[in-house]
């Protein structure tokens, strides 16, 4: 959830500023294809340790998430200031490490009834229909509206990453999540990344110019992450439950 940065970061730039990257998003989406199949390869790799040394991924998980974390900023500054040829392959690294973290998650899904392989694969089908639908509906936002949703779901992303993080900080100390609980918090993470992907349409165009492709294909990449991230949680705690 490092976009909330993104937000707030454009919704500033956008307030003052028409559409200056008409193209930028069609120029951003190969690069996003691209770190999407970087997870999943990333993914896979973090399964593979989890099957064969599952002792070795709880460390090399928290190295993963702290390395990433820092990853993303660097990453962001670099994309920002135009370097491609140094921003490429840190977000290429970025996307790696962003796959290996989710596969713990992606673990518990497959050993998950009513889940499994079909309900990663609907979780990522629903990520294709959401940006189908919020290519539509974010393009033609007027600026009132566009600028009311970006306001709003951001604040609404900052909220959600202070419950996740209490919710880590509890699990820390073995007081885990309610499934009615877990079940609201991943529907309301759906809801706010559907939006965040609405959003994205509407101000990544007037925030970033047309070879600034890369700091909004970061954005991007982090908004159908995150949503595959919630879908794939509300499914396990759906199907979890008692």
């Amino acid at each position: 959830m490092s976009n909330t940065s993104n937000f707030r970061e454009a919704f500033r730039e956008a307030r003052t500023h028409g559409i200056v990257g008409p193209n930028v998003i069609a120029n951003a989406l190969p690069y996003v294809g691209g770190g999407l199949v970087l997870t999943a390869l990333g993914t896979y790799g973090g399964l593979g340790i989890i099957r064969t040394n599952p002792g070795l991924f709880f460390p090399t998980l928290i190295g993963a998430v702290i390395l990433e974390l820092i990853l993303f900023f660097v990453a962001q500054n670099v994309a920002s200031k135009g370097n491609k040829a140094l921003a490429l392959p840190l977000l290429g690294i970025y996307s790696l490490l962003s796959g290996y973290t989710l596969s713990g998650l992606v673990f518990v899904a497959l050993r998950t009834q009513g889940v499994g392989i079909q309900g990663i694969a609907i979780a990522a089908l629903s990520c294709g229909i959401t940006f189908i639908a919020a290519r539509k509906i974010g393009s033609n936002l007027s600026e009132a509206d566009g600028m009311a949703l970006t306001k709003t779901v951001s604040l609404g992303i900052v909220a959600l990453l202070v419950v996740c993080l209490l919710q880590f900080v509890f699990a820390l100390f073995g007081v885990y999540t309610p499934s009615w609980l877990e079940i609201g918090i991943s529907g309301l993470g759906v809801f706010l990344f559907a939006g965040a992907s609405v959003v994205d349409f509407y101000i990544l165009p007037r925030t970033y110019r047309n070879d600034e492709y890369l700091p909004a294909a970061l954005s991007m990449y982090l908004t159908y992450i995150n949503l595959f991230v919630f879908i794939l949680r509300l499914l396990i705690a759906i199907n979890g439950r008692d």
